[in-house]
């Protein structure tokens, strides 16, 4: 019987041995806050903070409302660099992108000023997990963890005993200008107000202990709220706040409060959140690779989730586009940051969330629509369009195609805010530049290069879509516009180059020189000249021949950055810039001339040296922009790349592991198998079937075959 019972503990004990630890546990959501500062990872000798991949390491659930999160410095980025020594706040709404940082709140002890007030912290005492972020304050003595759920915050604050308990809310305050806000008490142990941006939020917040008074201090314009709570048992340091949060009023902030949070305590909501992200992650189950890749991997994975960023409450209330609360009856999402992560992220949206994905194209609809008729963009570009364009051909159902077509059209043919230039773009086949003495590096004028390039594929994604709905008038006229980057190509340089008005060339012109919105968007000539993902072949046949295509991409990867320190731009293999998104499906273009092993040889380069970089390990090569740069990393990482995002076809790769498997939106399941551990792909073969070419449909994907892969 004792041998009987030593030999069921050791069968336990192999069993837990074997046991897979959860995806959670490979997700470091501090990677991307460490700011890069070697000249050798840059490119460049740093005079000044470079932008790192401003990202925030606090919690959140995927696409939620709330994101609550350490603040070390306003008006950076997410707010959290990873040097700095000081928090100031902990804030409930992020992107990682200059803006939100809504309510922020730090609970106190002592003596503080509207001025004064940020404590010193140790990364030695920060964690962060998918769902829960924990630090201790020195100044204070306060341990605070923080977890979320879609539309509410939980805050758990363990001060010293006897301490006095305070929170400190600065609403004077956020990543964005503050017009106006306001704080007051709502019965024994809960507080309520906004703050009014660039949008209203609303917050309803219950304490575990009872407020003792709320006070203003002033400070000349600075003004912060004091919200003292009782503090009648010390055996109780720890002060828990409960909070829900809402763009449309108080009352349904409350009303999100007690559908999402109600009694639950920390651990439940803990418990919860790190379940949310444990589903998510597990859509995508890979095998092989080292540790590295895996937390890389699933760190990325994680990051690519957190935008866009819900806005309609629990009972499915918002506020639109001209400030009048509606319900139309689906969730309403911010908009996506559609320059950067068109190209990948929203592709990964629309495979593993579809849901959310028709959710956010009925939210732009319905903002396009209420916005003068013309779809929304982001930045520059017009590239909503390929979203639309994508999700449509890859089979996603629930939005009105139609309603969005018609907004597309009209981005595509009346010239607006959504493609400015557009009336000189239908007319010469390109966008012009003004003959400039001395352009610098911060010169803003049209970007008209980059806008034509890009105008030429969104032409492009309107056109699949006019094809699909048989607007034969429109297909025409669009897919006639989708050559407008040949315009631009100046055979003399063998790159795209800026013209004049008059259709000369732009006579002052370095290749490498980089520009902020000159010629180009965040790019100089090299980073731009190879943008065509729908007509490669086109590209290709404004060369002397393949073999001259060829070697203008060699050139491209090996032609030195010449130590130009601008902003977005770094991360450099020769003229290739990963820290912006500009170039990020150029490494694929060797495939077209029958060389995918040197395409390979650039992609593994990427994925080990410019993820993961710095001295701590926590650093990317350039901004994340909403999760594109991990999205890119995902995606590779697998095997597969949307080169042409509105198409439905992935161009596949060498990936870096062994299987994986992927569980689409609708729960299929398809797998991914490298053959082999070469980097040179011999053939690929779908559910048994040789594909010719380099390329395989989504809807093969969806029929749940095993992708094969083999290598030398």
């Amino acid at each position: 019987m004792k041998q009987f019972a030593i030999a069921c503990i050791t069968l336990v004990s192999l069993a837990a041995q074997c046991t897979p630890p959860p995806l959670t546990d490979y997700v470091n959501p501090l990677l991307g806050t460490a700011t890069l500062w070697d000249s050798i990872d840059l490119g460049y000798t740093p005079t000044r903070r470079t932008w790192g991949a401003e990202v925030f390491p606090g919690a959140a659930l995927p696409n939620a409302m709330v994101q609550v999160s350490p603040v070390t410095l306003f008006h950076s980025g997410s707010g959290y660099q990873y040097e700095d020594t000081l928090i100031y706040a902990f804030t409930h709404t992020n992107k990682g992108h200059w803006n939100l940082c809504h309510i922020p709140l730090l609970p106190v002890v002592g003596a503080v000023t509207p001025t004064d007030y940020a404590s010193g912290y140790s990364h030695t005492r920060e964690e962060a997990y998918p769902g829960y972020y924990r630090v201790f304050l020195d100044r204070y003595r306060v341990e605070t963890e923080l977890t979320a759920t879609l539309r509410c915050a939980y805050h758990r604050h363990t001060f010293a005993p006897d301490d006095e308990k305070t929170l400190l809310a600065d609403l004077s305050v956020s990543n964005e200008r503050v017009r106006d806000w306001a704080i007051t008490q709502d019965g024994d142990h809960a507080f309520a107000g906004y703050q009014h941006t660039g949008e209203k939020i609303y917050f309803y917040a219950e304490a575990s202990h009872p407020i003792r008074s709320i006070d203003s201090l002033r400070d000349g314009r600075r003004a912060i709220t004091l919200i003292r709570f009782a503090n009648d048992d010390s055996r109780q340091p720890t002060l828990e706040l409960k909070i829900g949060f809402s763009f449309v009023s108080t009352a349904n902030a409350k009303a999100n409060l007690a559908a999402e949070i109600a009694s639950k305590n920390f651990a439940d909501i803990r418990r919860e959140a790190a379940d949310t992200w444990e589903t998510l992650l597990s859509k995508i189950r890979v095998d092989g690779g080292s540790d590295r890749q895996r937390r890389l991997f699933y760190s990325c994975l994680y990051r690519a989730f957190l935008w866009p960023a819900l806005r309609s409450d629990i009972n499915g209330e918002f506020t639109d586009a001209t400030g009048t609360v509606v319900n139309p009856g689906f969730c309403y999402y911010t908009d996506p940051s559609f320059w950067d992560d068109y190209r990948n992220k929203l592709v990964l949206l629309e495979m593993l969330s579809p849901s959310v994905a028709v959710d956010i194209i009925r939210s732009i609809t319905d903002k396009g629509e209420k916005r003068g008729g013309f779809m929304p963009t982001f930045f520059h570009g017009d590239h909503a369009s390929a979203f639309v364009a994508g999700a449509y051909l890859r089979g996603l159902q629930g939005f009105d195609l139609q309603r969005a077509y018609r907004l597309l059209l009209r981005n595509a043919t009346i010239e607006s805010r959504s493609r400015p230039h557009l009336n000189e773009y239908i007319e010469k086949g390109y966008i012009s530049e003004p003959d400039l003495d001395n352009p610098q590096i911060e010169t803003v004028a049209n970007a008209g290069v980059t806008k034509t390039l890009e105008y030429a594929y969104d032409d492009y994604a309107v056109a699949l879509l006019a094809k699909a709905l048989d607007d034969t008038a429109a297909f025409r006229m669009l897919t006639a516009r989708t050559g407008n980057y040949k315009n631009l190509f100046d055979p003399t340089t063998e790159l795209m180059r800026g013209r004049l008005a008059n259709g000369d060339w732009i006579p002052r012109f370095d290749p490498c020189y980089p520009y902020y919105e000159y010629m180009y968007r965040e790019a100089n000539a090299w980073q731009s000249s190879f943008y065509a993902p729908h007509d490669v072949e086109g590209l290709i046949g404004l060369y002397r021949s393949r073999d001259d295509f060829e070697k203008k991409l060699d050139s491209l990867f090996t032609i030195p950055w010449k130590g130009y320190e601008a902003y977005n731009f770094s991360g450099f293999i020769g003229q290739y810039c990963h820290g912006n998104q500009p170039d990020h499906n150029f490494p694929y273009l060797y495939y077209f001339v029958g060389k995918q092993e040197k395409s390979q040889a650039v992609l593994d380069t990427l994925m080990s040296h410019f993820y993961g970089m710095g001295k701590e390990g926590l650093a990317l090569a350039g901004m994340d922009d909403a999760g594109e740069m991990s999205s890119w990393y995902v995606f590779n990482a697998i095997g597969l790349y949307p080169f042409s995002p509105a198409d439905e076809d992935y161009l596949v790769s060498v990936p870096l592991f062994d299987r994986v498997e992927v569980t689409l939106g609708d729960a299929t399941r398809f797998t991914i198998r490298a053959k082999n551990h070469g980097r040179k792909i011999t053939s690929i073969a779908c559910g048994g079937q040789k594909i010719n070419g380099w390329f395989v449909s989504h809807a093969a994907l969806r029929q749940g075959k095993e992708l094969t892969i083999a290598t030398e």
